[in-house]
This record gives C-alpha cells, sequence and structure tokens, in this order.
C-alpha cells in the first residue's frame, strides 16, 4: 500500500513504506537529536507498578519517542506522593514507598526522555462510583462541584452538609455519560482555584517536570456551572452595573428561579465563565514560574478554537495569545487524512504562534494510516506529534509492542531528511 503526503515531507514519507511489514524486533539503534516533540499520552493505569513503569519507558526509548505527558491526577486522585489528595485505589496493593511519578522521572531521564506531568484538571470525580475518601476535594468540597442548568433550582436547596448532596447530580451525569464525563470541579469559586493551584504548587516543588500538561481545563458542557455559589458569583460581578429597578425586578425572580440573572445576561455570563477559567489558567501560569519556570505548560484542547471557546468555554487561542501557555495539543482525532489536516490547520491558525503538539486518536487507527496522519501533522508544519494513547496501542490493538515498533519508520523519518 503506497502512502504519500503533500509538501516538503512528502519524499520521508517513502523511507518507512516497507518498513510497515517488518519483523517485530526490538529497535537497538539510537533516537537522533530533534526539536520535534514525539509523545505519547500515558495513561495512570499504566503507573499502577514499577514494573508497568519500566515497560512505558522501553516502549518509548524503542519506539522512537523523547516525551512522555504522565498521567498523574486522573479523578481528584494522586499516583504520585501527595499529602493534599487521595493516593489512587489502584496504587492500594502497592508499598506505601512507591512512588509511580518518581521512578517515571528517574527511569525516562536516564533514557534522556522528558515528562510531563497530565493532570485532569477540571474533571476531579467518576458519577459511576462517587469518591469515599475523606480527604477527596468533592467529599470534602461539595460546593465546588459544577451543576448543570437542568439541576439549578433543585441542587440549589438541598443541604450541602449531607452525605447524598451530591446523589442527583452523579445520577444525572450517568444519564448522559456520552457527553459529560464525570463531575467537574467549577473555577469559579476563588476556594476552588485556590486548592487546584496548590495541587500544581505542590507538584512542581516536589518533582524535577519538564512540563505540565493541562487536561479537562475546560467546562463540560455551556450548560454548566449553574452552582449556587457560581450563580451568586456572578450576580456580584453585574449587581452594579444593572439599574436599581432591574436589580429588584431579577432577585424577586431568583427566588424561584436562581438562574435569572444568567437568563438576563446571556452574553455577560458566559464572558463571566470564559474569564474565570481563563484567570485560572493565568494563576497556574504564575506558579509555575514561581516554582519551576524552566517547565512547559501545555494543554490539550478542542482542535477548532471558535467551537472550544463556545462549547466548552475554552478560550485557549487567547491563552496563547496572552503566553499563558507554551504548547497547545489539540486532540485531533479524526479518523480521515483530510480531515485531520483541516483540524491541525485550524489548531495552527488560532495558536499565535505557539507550538502545536498534533494529537493523533491512533486508538481508532491501524499503524499505516497513524503513519499517515503523521505526514500530515509534518505538512502542515506541527511543531510535536502525541499519540493516544500508549495505553491502548500497548494492550488492545498490539500485544508486546507491535504497533510501536512497527510505527518507529515513520515516527522517525522527520530526522531521515
Amino acid at each position: 500500500m503506497m502512502l504519500f503526503c503533500r509538501g516538503t515531507v512528502a519524499v520521508v514519507c517513502v523511507v518507512w513504506l516497507t518498513a510497515l511489514g517488518a519483523p517485530l524486533s526490538v529497535a537497538t539503534a539510537p533516537v537522533p537529536v530533534t526539536d520535534e516533540v514525539r509523545g505519547l499520552w500515558v495513561l495512570r493505569s499504566s503507573l499502577a507498578s514499577a514494573d508497568r513503569v519500566d515497560e512505558v519507558i522501553r516502549t518509548a526509548v524503542d519506539g522512537g519517542y523523547n516525551t512522555l505527558l504522565v498521567q498523574v491526577r486522573g479523578r481528584g486522585d494522586a499516583y504520585y506522593t501527595s499529602t493534599l489528595e487521595p493516593r489512587a485505589l489502584e496504587l492500594q496493593g502497592q508499598p506505601a514507598t512507591f512512588d509511580p511519578l518518581q521512578r517515571t522521572i528517574d527511569r525516562a531521564h536516564a533514557a534522556g526522555l522528558q515528562v510531563h506531568a497530565w493532570l485532569n484538571v477540571n474533571l476531579v470525580a467518576s458519577a459511576a462510583t462517587l469518591p469515599q475518601a475523606s480527604t477527596h476535594v468533592v467529599v470534602r468540597h461539595p460546593a465546588w462541584v459544577m451543576v448543570p442548568q437542568a439541576l439549578a433550582a433543585s441542587m440549589a436547596t438541598r443541604d450541602l452538609a449531607s452525605t447524598g448532596y451530591l446523589t442527583p447530580l452523579a445520577r444525572w451525569t450517568r444519564d448522559r455519560n456520552a457527553t459529560v464525563e464525570g463531575l467537574f470541579l467549577s473555577p469559579i469559586p476563588e476556594g476552588s482555584q485556590v486548592y487546584t493551584l496548590s495541587i500544581i504548587r505542590d507538584l512542581l516543588e516536589r518533582y524535577t517536570l519538564d512540563g505540565l500538561h493541562l487536561d479537562y481545563i475546560r467546562y463540560p458542557t455551556p450548560d454548566f456551572d449553574y452552582s449556587a455559589g457560581a450563580l451568586d458569583a456572578f450576580r456580584v460581578e453585574r449587581f452594579e452595573a444593572a439599574t436599581p429597578a432591574e436589580r429588584q425586578r431579577l432577585d424577586a425572580l431568583r427566588q424561584t428561579d436562581p438562574t435569572a440573572w444568567t437568563r438576563a445576561y446571556p452574553q455577560a455570563w458566559d464572558a463571566f465563565r470564559r474569564d474565570r477559567l481563563t484567570t485560572l489558567v493565568s494563576r497556574i501560569r504564575a506558579v509555575v514560574q514561581e516554582t519551576r519556570p524552566q517547565a512547559v505548560v501545555s494543554a490539550a484542547v478542542i482542535p477548532v478554537a471558535a467551537d472550544a471557546r463556545q462549547h466548552k468555554l475554552q478560550d485557549w487561542s487567547a491563552w496563547a495569545q496572552q503566553g499563558l501557555l507554551d504548547a497547545v495539543a489539540p486532540m485531533a482525532y479524526a479518523t480521515t487524512v483530510a480531515e485531520f489536516s483541516k483540524q491541525i490547520q485550524a489548531t495552527k491558525s488560532g495558536a499565535h504562534g505557539r507550538p502545536v503538539w498534533a494529537g493523533i486518536g491512533a486508538w481508532r487507527l491501524p499503524v499505516a494510516r497513524t503513519a499517515d496522519h503523521i505526514c500530515a501533522a509534518r505538512a502542515a508544519n506541527a511543531e510535536g506529534i502525541v499519540l493516544f494513547s500508549y495505553d491502548s496501542l500497548l494492550t488492545a490493538v498490539s500485544p508486546r509492542g507491535a504497533y510501536f515498533t512497527r510505527l518507529r519508520p515513520a515516527l522517525l523519518a522527520n530526522d531521515e531528511r
């Protein structure tokens, strides 16, 4: 099967065509030095034991990668040593001294790989099974959990101190798991932002990380956050600008409809929520500058900036323009090369010159198709490539690392030009 891509990288794409059918031997040749990021998103399940961590490093080195984005916070839990969040349940069978992140850093740095801590920022709990640990953020601070507009009235009357406060929210979320991934921490309450910043500061002070990778730094849908605290904060924000008559009218309506102020000022409400998220990103950047200024700050984003802004209230293009991000990683999971190329080009146009690490949904693609996507990313002048995900390619698509072995020639073709 002949595979070509447009642009200056067309010639080098030919190099690896025959290699796709090569024997599955372990690569031993050194990886060339390159400025291109060749990364893997590594899910937290691959940090569950020392052996798994070591396998990640071996596979990455043999496959030709130079960067690992390692998920150390999945659902408000810690796959590292933390005094702020509960140790991940998946690590319960491991010795208390086992620190997955430290082992990853030690082994990766020794092998010449960079390690970026990948955090799910706002997504903090599964709706299928609510956290039980007393130190979990949703247990300690249920008022900070985002609420959809549909539950605004009913949640506003529930007792925050009740152990069942989050039950109807979890039930509602489970029924919509195709669009809402779980329970999200709101960026609107000041306490919530301070808490998130403390998690990041702790990580950067404890570990010699090369970067910080922000995921789920967004709202689940535009129908969030209608929690009582968020609605109160918006009312305070708009109160002075409203006329006395308008204040009286909206406060009267608010007795039966807690969303009255948001309905009166829908555009301001959208801007308010986006701005609070942008403020959080700005404060994260400041923490990085204070604690580990050499660390690269990146974020997984919706590829088209306008879609991200409208549907996730994620104004990543503004973050890039303001210098809050060093790189953006679009989740460009299209299965066709044409659509994937459009996604990368759209991200490039919104990135204001910041490096773009093309996120490829390799778990959905055979090796040859992923190779096509790598070529397309390079043709679009992406500064990096990140595959989602190490775990799915190792276990589901190709046991024993066959996928990585076969993809290596395409991954390294850029260095043979």
